[in-house]
C-alpha cells in the first residue's frame, strides 16, 4: 500500500473513531439535564482522542510538552464558558458564542506565544478559576427543556470533532508539540452545544449546563497536569491513562457530593 494511502485510511480510522465517542457522549449530556451533562462534557471525550493519537506519532516528550502548552488553555475555556454563559441570557447565539469564540482564540494565540512550566499554568488555572467559579455560580440552576433531536445533530457533531483530530494529527509534525497542545483542546464540545442547544432550548438552559461544567474543567486541568508528570516518569501509556482516571475520579467524586447534597435537601423538607 503506499505510504500516501496509508496515512489517509489512518487519518480516517482516527477521524471516525473519535467522532463516534464525541457523538455518544453529547447524546448523554443532552438526556441527562444540566449538571450530569456537565460531568459528562468536561470529560477528555474530544482531547483525549487527540492526544492518544498524538501519542502514536511522537514520543513522550511530545506529548509531555504539548500537555504544557494545553495547562493554560484550559483556563482559556473557562473564561470561553463565562462569556457564554453570561451574554446568553439575553443575546443571541451569534452574539454569545461568537463572542466567547473570538476570546479563546485570542487567549490561545496569546499562550502559545509562551514556553510554559507546570507551576505557571497551575497558576493560571487557579486565578482563572477562583474568579469564574463564583461568577458562574448564579448561572446553574436552571431547568432543561426536552430536546428534539434534529437530523443534521449527529453530522454536524461528527464533523467538528473529526476535522479537530484531522488538523491536530496532519499538522503535528511542523507545527511541534506547543501549538498541538494549543489545538488539541479547542472546546469542540462546548462550541457543539453552544450551536445546536441555543437556538432550540433558548440561551439560560443551554449556558446552565456550561455553568455546570466549572468544576469539572478544573478536574480537567488536574488530569492535564497529571499528563504531564507521569508521561515524563512513566511514558504516553501510563500517563494518559493516569489522566483519564483523575478526570472520571474527579467528576464521579462531583457526581456523588451532588447527590449527597440533594438527599440532605430531601430529609431537611
Amino acid at each position: 500500500m503506499p505510504p500516501e494511502l496509508h496515512f489517509i485510511l489512518l487519518l480516517v480510522l482516527r477521524m471516525a473513531i473519535a467522532a463516534a465517542f464525541v457523538v455518544s457522549a453529547s447524546i448523554i449530556t443532552e438526556r441527562s439535564g444540566p449538571v450530569i451533562g456537565a460531568l459528562v462534557a468536561t470529560l477528555p471525550i474530544s482531547a483525549g482522542p487527540s492526544y492518544v493519537f498524538l501519542a502514536l506519532d511522537h514520543d513522550a516528550a511530545f506529548i509531555a510538552q504539548g500537555a504544557l502548552a494545553s495547562l493554560p488553555v484550559n483556563a482559556a475555556t473557562i473564561v470561553l464558558g463565562l462569556i457564554y454563559v453570561v451574554l446568553a441570557q439575553r443575546r443571541s447565539l451569534l452574539v454569545s458564542c461568537g463572542s466567547a469564540v473570538a476570546v479563546w482564540i485570542v487567549l490561545a494565540s496569546i499562550i502559545r506565544l509562551f514556553d510554559w512550566t507546570l507551576a505557571a499554568g497551575l497558576a493560571v488555572n487557579l486565578i482563572a478559576f477562583g474568579i469564574c467559579i463564583p461568577l458562574l455560580a448564579r448561572y446553574r440552576h436552571v431547568k432543561m427543556p426536552l430536546v428534539t433531536r434534529r437530523w443534521y445533530d449527529i453530522p454536524f457533531r461528527a464533523t467538528l470533532v473529526a476535522t479537530l483530530v484531522a488538523i491536530v494529527v496532519s499538522t503535528s509534525g511542523w507545527v511541534g508539540p506547543r501549538v498541538s497542545g494549543v489545538i488539541a483542546l479547542y472546546p469542540i464540545v462546548f462550541t457543539s452545544m453552544m450551536v445546536i442547544l441555543h437556538p432550540r432550548i433558548g440561551g439560560p438552559p443551554t449556558a446552565a449546563v456550561l455553568a455546570n461544567s466549572a468544576w469539572g474543567l478544573l478536574g480537567f486541568g488536574m488530569a492535564i497536569a497529571v499528563m504531564h508528570v507521569a508521561v515524563v516518569w512513566f511514558g504516553s501509556a501510563i500517563g494518559l491513562s493516569l489522566a483519564l482516571a483523575t478526570c472520571v475520579s474527579w467528576n464521579l467524586t462531583l457526581w456523588w457530593n451532588g447527590r449527597r447534597a440533594t438527599r440532605k435537601a430531601l430529609r431537611a423538607s
